[in-house]
């Protein structure tokens, strides 16, 4: 028994490690998401770092607009990269977990 828990103990520290490996990785997973006519593009990591936001010339006449683009295109973006990044740390997680019954 004892070394069964020894065993379990070693495989919860691999899957640890797994998803800090993961949430490393995902620094590096990139997210374009443009608004539909394609004028405002954002590009962030699936860790939901923001690394660039293209605007077109055309919505830096209004304002209200860009901020409107702004919103809409960003939030799609960030739903991407909370799938991506929910879904790579579960794969990693439950990859490392000891079989442990009624778990």
């Amino acid at each position: 028994m004892f070394g069964d828990m020894m065993g379990m103990m070693s495989k919860l520290k691999e899957a640890q490690a797994k998803v800090e490996e993961t949430k490393k990785r995902l620094d590096t997973v990139l997210v374009d998401e443009k608004s539909n006519d394609g004028l405002l593009k954002v590009t962030l990591t699936a860790n939901r770092t923001i690394k660039s936001i293209d605007v077109s010339d055309e919505l830096l006449q209004d304002k209200e607009q860009l901020e409107d683009y702004l919103i809409m295109t960003l939030n799609k973006a960030i739903t991407k990269a909370t799938n991506i990044s929910e879904a790579e740390l579960a794969a990693a997680a439950k990859d490392g977990m000891p079989n442990i019954p009624g778990m």
